[in-house]
């Protein structure tokens, strides 16, 4: 007997967290890169405060979601089908909470040296950040859209063994 009682999407809790978290730290590291990117180009400096708070807060907020993310992927008990795409996703999302802490550190850095200036090296690797980012969002997407994970109908057909 299970130690949590688990709904019917094999949940403790009423709906994914996981989404909910990673959500929010895909909109900040989009919206971070966008405020940089805009203050280069129009020399508007106080965009590049604006772009290190948000970029802070995701590297805090992206290890919450790798942990709900884990949590969750346990549960949802994949069939072997999408066993190779939740792989992938969990490798790259640990993969992504190293590099988002890597360039928010970088970005710290950058601040205190000189808050007026955006080196163009960093709008490239955060270039690089946001084309993983956007890889990690496709495979999330094919783990709920197309295999199902904590989508009642999916978590009833892998209890009875029709998915396996």
């Amino acid at each position: 007997m299970p130690i949590l009682s688990l709904n019917e999407q094999n949940l403790p809790y009423p709906d994914p967290i996981h989404p909910i978290i990673i959500h929010f730290v895909i909109a900040m590291v989009f919206f971070s890169f966008t405020c940089d990117l805009i203050g280069y180009l129009t020399h508007k400096h106080h965009l590049f405060e604006v772009s290190w708070w948000n970029m802070f807060v995701a590297a805090v907020a992206i290890f919450l979601a790798v942990i709900f993310g884990q949590l969750e992927a346990g549960l949802a008990q994949p069939y072997a089908a999408a066993q190779p795409t939740l792989d992938l996703h969990t490798i790259t999302g640990w993969s992504l909470s190293a590099l988002v802490v890597g360039i928010a550190a970088w970005r710290f850095v950058i601040r205190a040296r000189d808050p007026l200036r955006i080196p163009p090296a960093y709008l490239g690797v955060a270039t690089f950040l946001l084309i993983l980012v956007s890889f990690q969002v496709y495979l999330g997407t094919r783990l709920v859209w197309v295999y199902g994970l904590h989508v009642e109908p999916v978590v009833e057909a892998t209890k009875r063994g029709i998915l396996q």
